[in-house]
């Protein structure tokens, strides 16, 4: 009886063991196996492995391309308990390697398991290392019209994502198509959506399609932001089309969309272009009149404009405005201002032009200095203004 007893109850005290989260641990974290992962073989070690200890293999792997192979090892096993996060730690090293071959196998296998939920967060991953790692765009398209065979439906931050990625790849032909499927995937249209699809057409060219989705806003019970006008100004801009980008300014006003510096940076760019410098230098000040607070672009947009207009005396006005304000001129700047005081003969204004570059880290370089040389030739005040801040800058830089 003693003899019988013992038999059946050594199994007994095997099995507490051999389930006791002490033991196991103990036993795991000692064994060389799991130690040295690119060696382990999940199918000769006998011990119980928790989801925790499993992904800490997958994630200290050395070789990132064994991953498939370990996976499917892992799979045969008796406590294989997939989740989420095994599928991502899995991914997410094969990502290392950029295999993206067996990330489709993988996903594959993992609508025909089908033993956990996954959610949007997981294939937002995944279609991001299609598109980003992986480069393959058509694949990142399938995989989001393709959640909801694993049970999962995308969020409009996932659906956004792929249409932006689109856009950055200048698949224009293919957005469209995405686009009139969100209603198949249950996905909101939302202001950002809108605002993708509005920059996707802008980037195209096709600017009478991008205004038609400002008309489409309120249908979809969104309502147009700051981003989505600058956006269509911009482009608007760059094809010349400046008054109709103050147009939307106008537009912008009626619907009480505040305006912001990059906006007005757009605008006075925009003119700049067409040689409208009156018009750039008024829009600056309504910019200040708003208290809308210039920054470094917009200070460097009309000082620009002057110097194209060549009205070198009024550019360096503005310039002394500029450093007042903290706000450094650009070096093409100062090398276009001294370009212009030398052909206009306004040598009187090199010697602070000169000194105010020096100030700010600029060393004027050869084609600067022969054009004060051929402007000293002809004014020999010049010649002692070139003399004195060649001479300054040489002592500026003496150790």
């Amino acid at each position: 009886m003693i003899l019988r007893s013992l038999t059946v109850y050594r199994p007994r005290i095997h099995q507490s063991l051999l389930f006791s989260s002490t033991f196991v641990q103990r036993s795991n974290l000692s064994s060389p196996e799991i130690q040295h992962h690119d060696n382990f073989n999940p199918i000769k070690h006998k011990d119980w492995l928790s989801p925790t200890q499993v992904i800490k293999i997958f994630q200290n792997l050395k070789d990132p391309n064994s991953a498939l192979n370990l996976w499917t090892q892992m799979s045969k096993r008796k406590d294989y308990t997939p989740n989420e996060a095994l599928y991502s730690a899995v991914i997410n090293k094969l990502a290392e390697a950029k295999n993206i071959d067996a990330i489709e196998t993988l996903m594959e296998r993992i609508k025909l398991e089908r033993k956990c939920r996954l959610s949007d967060a997981f294939f937002h991953n995944v279609i991001r290392i299609y598109g980003n790692v992986g480069g393959r765009i058509n694949k990142a398209i399938e995989t989001l019209f393709d959640m909801p065979n694993y049970k999962c439906w995308p969020s409009v931050k996932t659906f956004n994502f792929v249409l932006n990625l689109l856009v950055n790849t200048k698949q224009f032909e293919v957005i469209h198509r995405v686009y009139t499927g969100a209603a198949n995937l249950g996905v909101e249209i939302d202001a950002c959506c809108l605002n993708i699809i509005v920059k996707g057409l802008c980037n195209c060219g096709k600017l009478e399609g991008a205004l038609q989705v400002l008309d489409e806003f309120p249908k979809q019970n969104c309502a147009p932001n700051v981003r989505t006008f600058s956006t269509i100004m911009r482009a608007l801009c760059d094809r010349g089309r400046v008054d109709e980008a103050f147009g939307l300014l106008e537009r912008m006003e009626r619907e009480r969309v505040e305006a912001d510096t990059i906006m007005y940076n757009i605008l006075i760019s925009g003119l700049r272009k067409q040689g409208r410098v009156e018009e750039g230098i008024e829009v600056f000040n309504k910019l200040m009149h708003k208290g809308c607070d210039p920054n470094d672009g917009t200070y460097q947009e009309v000082l620009y404009g002057l110097l194209d207009a060549k009205r070198f005396i009024d550019a360096k006005d503005f310039m002394g405005v500029m450093i007042d304000k903290s706000v450094n001129p650009s070096f093409e700047s100062y090398k276009l201002m001294v370009h212009g005081l030398c052909d206009q003969n306004l040598s009187v204004h090199l010697d602070w032009v000169l000194k105010q570059m020096v100030r700010h880290g600029f060393v004027p370089r050869m084609g600067m200095w022969k054009k004060m040389v051929e402007c000293f030739l002809h004014s020999k005040d010049c010649c002692n203004y070139v003399i004195m801040s060649f001479e300054d800058i040489i002592a500026d830089q003496s150790p």
